[in-house]
């Protein structure tokens, strides 16, 4: 086995047996426990529905937004790219797995890096998914209350117990989410991710009517222009209601022209973090991984692919049609648009709670890979128990309603970790892990597949040093946007 080489980095390695050690032991030494060492009972459809759940975040409620300052084919070519950058990803990651028989991300960390590997994963997901939580039980906080509001035909909170966010999270952790987190393995909630994922093509179709409903321009008391816009471009003016391939507005004067391109061109940058942070779900791979009946590496791949495929045309769609609705007129949040045109429309407020129960269903998926991160440092080597289990859920549910409750300002602080910890997830992490663990004899260094890794970890840093830029310009600058898919 230990004579051939892969130039193409894409292809498996199909001499290996994933279930078998490919490194040997030292000898004498004891052979490791495989933490996640079971039979998987989950189907294949099933795991779709918890990985695309997985990727699916809050973050699409901005692709129209992100749309208006790219223009539609630019955004295209982009959606496409890091599409094929997060499969390729997952297949670094899973090739990695395959090769020691490990289907645990911080083990993949133990085995590149040792101890320190292993906490620097654990530890990165743990922050991530916390974080994103978080961002998901805000959404619940600030938009349910709301909901509520406008189901009672009230125009403003009147402070009965029912429109006060705070209670509100904590009725929707206890008797929604935590009840969810309780199961023991992530397969059982795959029915949960599917109606997931019917809110958000409830969604989509909302979307796609709404374009034939709405005409643009918008009457006078709904203008509400596009931060990218310059300020002298007036909404009612010809060409304001044209789809734009690439965003560039001919009908500014000279003396503004340059502006213009200015900011053309920094929010192009800035819809880059963005996009590439719309298909995160790397902490969700190898657990899912571990749980696919009949699981091989070609067959998890095909998961991922066709997750990332129909996030992809949900994204796609979306974005296309929420953007040819409100064109320049688009908000940074695609529902605040629709509400500015008619606070009271009933399909609104329906989808509005479409989109509160498809956040609240994916928290239990994203609570999955902390339980499993702190299991792997704080008991690696205890069997299942079920006070464990039970005890994380509850104290994670618990820490992340406090910090929602307690602590607004959180959200920002998140912003700066998960403008990290999405980058390691997604390009720095499975490279690095793939260059450490498939053995040099395998694949050279300087093997095609090693440099794409390398160049592929470059990237991520790039990514990382382009969010950390954009949310502190955000800062000094006092404005508001969110760089992030989840």
């Amino acid at each position: 086995m230990n004579g051939h080489t892969k130039e193409d980095g894409f292809d498996p390695i199909d001499a290996l047996a994933e279930q078998e050690e490919f490194l040997p032991h030292k000898p004498g030494a004891k052979k490791e426990t495989h933490f996640t060492d079971f039979e998987g009972k989950t189907s294949f459809g099933m795991s779709i529905f918890n990985l695309s759940n997985a990727i699916m975040g809050s973050g699409i409620l901005g692709l129209a937004y992100a749309m208006s300052n790219t223009g539609i084919l630019l955004f295209i070519i982009l959606l496409v790219c890091i599409a094929l950058l997060s499969a390729y990803s997952i297949h670094l990651l899973l090739k990695s797995a395959g090769v020691v028989g490990i289907r645990a991300y911080e083990q993949l960390g133990n085995r590149a890096f040792g101890r320190p590997g292993k906490m620097l994963a654990a530890v990165i997901i743990t922050v991530h998914n916390i974080g994103a939580m978080s961002s998901y039980l805000f959404i619940v906080k600030s938009e349910l209350p709301l909901v509520i509001q406008a189901f009672f035909g009230k125009q403003e909170n009147t402070g009965e117990w029912f429109l006060n966010g705070n209670y509100l999270i904590i009725i929707v952790s206890v008797l929604i989410i935590f009840p969810l987190a309780l199961m023991k393995h992530l397969g059982y909630l795959g029915y949960t991710s599917g109606f997931s994922l019917s809110c958000m093509v409830f969604f989509l179709i909302s979307v796609i009517y709404k374009k034939f409903n709405i005409l643009c321009p918008l009457g006078d008391d709904h203008h509400h222009h596009n931060s990218t816009a310059a300020d002298s471009v007036d909404s009612t003016a010809d060409g304001f209601c044209d789809s734009k391939l690439f965003t560039m507005n001919p009908q500014v004067s000279e003396q503004t022209f340059s502006r213009c391109l200015c900011l053309v061109s920094c929010c192009t940058a800035y819809t880059i973090p963005i996009l590439a942070f719309a298909f995160v779900c790397h902490p969700e791979v190898l657990p899912i991984y571990t749980e696919l009946r009949n699981a091989t590496k070609k067959r998890m791949q095909n998961v991922a692919n066709i997750s990332i495929l129909a996030m992809f045309v949900m994204y796609l769609l979306t974005a296309l049609f929420g953007y040819l609705t409100f064109y320049g007129a688009v908000e940074s949040e695609l529902l605040h648009t629709y509400i500015r045109v008619d606070p009271l429309d009933v399909l609104i407020l329906c989808v509005r709670l479409a989109v509160l129960v498809a956040v609240t269903l994916t928290v239990p998926v994203v609570l999955f890979p902390i339980r499993k991160a702190l299991l792997q440092i704080l008991f690696a080597d205890k069997p299942f128990h079920w006070v464990r289990h039970i005890g994380i859920a509850f104290g994670l549910l618990f820490v992340v309603n406090l910090l929602v409750i307690l602590v607004p300002s959180i959200r920002d602080i998140f912003g700066i970790i998960g403008a990290t910890s999405a980058p390691s997830l997604i390009f720095i992490l499975p490279a690095i892990f793939y260059i450490r663990i498939v053995p040099e004899d395998q694949e050279p260094l300087r093997s095609r597949s090693k440099i794409q890794a390398i160049c592929f970890a470059a990237l991520g840093f790039i990514f990382m040093v382009m969010s950390l830029s954009f949310i502190i310009i955000d800062w000094v600058t006092g404005e508001s946007r969110s760089v992030g898919g989840h």
